[in-house]
């Protein structure tokens, strides 16, 4: 077990801190330029198609899959989880507020990246047997390379994320708020994870029709939640804001300058854990959202794509965003040794504005955040277990995620969560090798819509 737990680790160490991040953010420059800064030119008719389509009132959109706000929703639901308050909280300490910048940069340059995978996973549709929209990654890559070789690539990806969000993945968010509720409630974490299954099953064997319904209401419920929330601690805090955000711009290009040192840090640091943190946040370019947004029933592929780049920005600009404001205007983030951390630190934050229900906010908010993020990386994970082994085993799937879900309630091992990490990562590289094969049909598509 050991010799895994090392194995694991070093694969994760070259990944994340070296390869993932240069990638990534190459990609997401390679697309910003060859579509013209797309997220830029199109970020307004992006605003408009996101609330011109807003609705509550499950719109259904038959066997082709979903409209274009539950694609979005569905995608936001994963985008939007632990990683908008532990995550953050932990890029603020190992990072510093310069971290937040980085964090920016790297999710506009990912806004042109997702706006790629949109495109393509709705070029690429296709009806199965029952005649049922579905699509992803797994569809646009073997589009991209005929053969063996294609078919490996798409393999390799369908695996790699059936393990990463499907299993793993999910036995993290689960233990998320089992965790959050036993700090806050007292309530015994076995117990938050029968009803969390319970309830999630519930909408698993509903199908395609009961998890669009399902993130259509919740996600745009969760977030004004959470951003009231933080607005009110923000006005609480107003007098501590400016000096919260000149810390970010600060500190991107000098730490020392804010904590004189204390901390250790230094640009890298900021840079390194600001892109990290950021992308694993908001899925641009991990393959994840695509199979979202290929079941949006839209006009042109290009038009799921300007839609697709505001789940970045919302779930970066402006949740994370809010989130890193919120521990800076408090003062929680100390440079000393042995301070708070992850979500200790996100809890200390709010605690120190709304007293002790901080905590039961933050819990409140986890249990949305990582409870809507396991209905979308089950639902990923899905249709890839129907693309490999046929709609019979999704059943098989559902109840090994229920099962999943109880058991990572309980139960956190590190090497579940680093497991989670590595193949989250894995799962980004066939990705990414489809969509820079397919990027002059990316760019003709965003040509297209010009005109």
């Amino acid at each position: 077990m050991q010799i895994i737990e090392t194995i694991v680790g070093a694969v994760n160490t070259v990944l994340w801190d070296y390869a993932l991040l240069f990638l990534l953010v190459a990609t997401g420059i390679f697309f910003t330029v060859r579509l013209g800064f797309i997220q830029v030119r199109k970020f307004g008719e992006g605003g408009r198609r996101l609330f011109g389509n807003f609705s509550l009132r499950g719109d259904k959109a038959g066997k082709e899959g979903m409209s274009s706000f539950q694609a979005l929703t569905t995608a936001i639901a994963a985008q939007v989880g632990t990683g908008n308050i532990t995550g953050c909280a932990t890029a603020l300490y190992s990072g510093g507020p310069g971290a937040i910048f980085w964090m920016w940069l790297s999710a506009f340059f990912g806004m042109s990246t997702i706006y790629a995978e949109a495109v393509l996973a709705q070029k690429f549709k296709t009806t199965d047997a029952d005649g049922h929209t579905t699509g992803g990654p797994i569809y646009y890559i073997k589009a991209a390379f005929k053969g063996g070789f294609g078919k490996f690539l798409a393999g390799f990806f369908s695996v790699a994320i059936i393990l990463a969000l499907g299993f793993m993945g999910n036995m993290v968010q689960s233990n998320s708020i089992g965790d959050a509720f036993h700090t806050a409630f007292g309530v015994p974490k076995f117990a938050v994870g029968i009803v969390c299954a319970v309830i999630a099953a519930f909408i698993f064997l509903g199908g395609v029709q009961r998890i669009a319904s399902f993130t259509e209401k919740v996600v745009p419920i969760m977030a004004l939640f959470y951003m009231l929330g933080c607005v009110i601690i923000l006005c609480i805090n107003s007098a501590a804001l400016p000096q919260a955000i000149r810390s970010i711009f600060v500190c991107a290009f000098n730490p020392q300058a804010v904590f004189g040192g204390a901390l250790g840090l230094g640009v890298k640091e900021a840079m390194r854990y600001g892109v990290a943190r950021g992308l694993f946040s908001n899925e641009a370019g991990m393959g994840s959202t695509p199979h979202a947004h290929a079941l949006a029933k839209v006009d042109r592929p290009q038009d799921q794509g300007v839609i697709a780049m505001m789940g970045v920005f919302i779930d970066t600009f402006i949740v994370l965003t809010l989130t890193a404001l919120v521990i800076l205007s408090s003062g929680m983030l100390e440079p000393v040794t042995g301070a708070l951390t992850g979500t200790a630190l996100a809890q200390a934050a709010f605690n120190a504005a709304f007293g002790s229900f901080g905590n039961v906010f933050v819990a409140v908010c986890m249990l949305f955040f990582a409870f809507s993020t396991i209905i979308g990386w089950y639902f990923f994970g899905e249709q890839n277990v129907k693309a490999l082994f046929g709609k019979k085993a999704t059943k098989i799937y559902a109840l090994i995620v229920v099962a999943f879900i109880v058991v990572g309630s309980t139960l956190k091992v590190d090497l579940v969560w680093n497991l989670s990490d590595m193949f989250n990562g894995l799962m980004v590289l066939p990705n990414l090798i489809g969509l820079l094969a397919l990027s002059g049909l990316v760019a003709k598509l965003a040509k297209g819509a010009d005109q």
